[in-house]
């Protein structure tokens, strides 16, 4: 049986908002990741009154938003653009004060990231033209950094410290400058080599607690494997196998630094069998066991 890759769920997060990080000029109301499988409802339920519309009415927000599809197809339209049909590697900008809607195809769902913020900063950022209410659909393509940034801003996010809309506020610029930079050279992209490679390390990145088979992934980018693993080689450094093993050991990073789950549980959560491989596969990576890994982090 063909395995279900890029299946998220859902996880958002909507923040509270101060003075301090008023005076910012830039912060987030919320940042959220969903999967929206084939033949579900849409918008999914759950989210604060504000944020929930009917796709057929469409809805105003009071706030910004980017919305980037990473996976499937489905349509937008506003009152400045037409019903369009939008698909993997797009990236919606939505406006305060906008009408709008959007909605997934019934047939192949989609995986979407997005991230609604306001501030003056922003403001002006739009008015000196970076962001246009005429050009609100841009072609990005697949790019796995993009999507480890917006992941990034859901986690920092969910951990809700001391200054954490500062640190988002970083994160939302690092988004906002890729953005602009990919949708101005993206016009003198003269194949799609990148745009299968960045897709591979996507699925890898959204699947790192699972198991992938490098050939399988290759099938399911009509691709042969063999030009897969060489290209992918050339692109990344690594092979294909050897990639996903980087990702899997920078989780088992993150999970022992900010947890205190046994390293059994770390070894299992991220796919592996093995405690004894995954704990000779870590020193071998790092020079050191994942209990001094750990010591040594909360140590800094």
């Amino acid at each position: 049986m063909a395995r279900s890759y890029n299946d998220l769920g859902v996880e958002f997060k909507y923040l509270i908002v101060n003075d301090t990080d008023r005076k910012f000029g830039l912060y987030v109301n919320t940042v959220g990741v969903q999967a929206i499988r084939p033949n579900s409802p849409y918008p999914v339920k759950d989210h604060p009154s504000g944020y929930l519309f009917n796709a057929q009415k469409g809805r105003i927000l009071r706030e910004y938003q980017l919305l980037y599809i990473t996976k499937g197809k489905g349509t937008f339209a506003s009152d400045g653009t037409p019903e369009r049909n939008i698909g993997k590697g797009n990236l919606i900008v939505l406006f305060p004060g906008q009408w709008h809607t959007y909605s997934p195809d019934v047939q192949t769902g989609w995986n979407e990231y997005y991230i609604g913020f306001e501030g003056s900063f922003i403001d002006q950022f739009v008015r000196n033209g970076f962001l246009s209410k005429e050009d609100q659909v841009l072609d990005i393509g697949l790019n796995e950094e993009l999507v480890t940034l917006f992941s990034q801003a859901l986690n920092v996010a969910e951990t809700d410290k001391s200054a954490s809309q500062q640190y988002l506020s970083g994160i939302l610029l690092h988004i906002i400058g890729m953005i602009f930079s990919i949708s101005k050279n993206k016009e003198f992209e003269k194949d799609n080599v990148a745009e299968k490679m960045e897709q591979a390390k996507i699925i890898m990145n959204e699947n790192v607690c699972k198991e992938i088979d490098p050939e399988e992934l290759a099938e399911k980018l009509n691709i042969s494997y063999s030009w897969f693993r060489k290209t992918f080689k050339k692109y990344t450094g690594y092979s294909p196998a050897k990639y996903f093993q980087e990702l899997k050991l920078r989780k088992a990073k993150q999970i022992l630094i900010n947890t205190s789950y046994p390293v059994k549980e770390i070894c299992f959560m991220i796919g592996y069998t093995s405690t004894e491989h995954f704990s000779n596969l870590f020193k071998k990576n790092t020079g050191l066991t994942p209990l001094e890994y750990r010591s040594f982090g909360k140590d800094e």
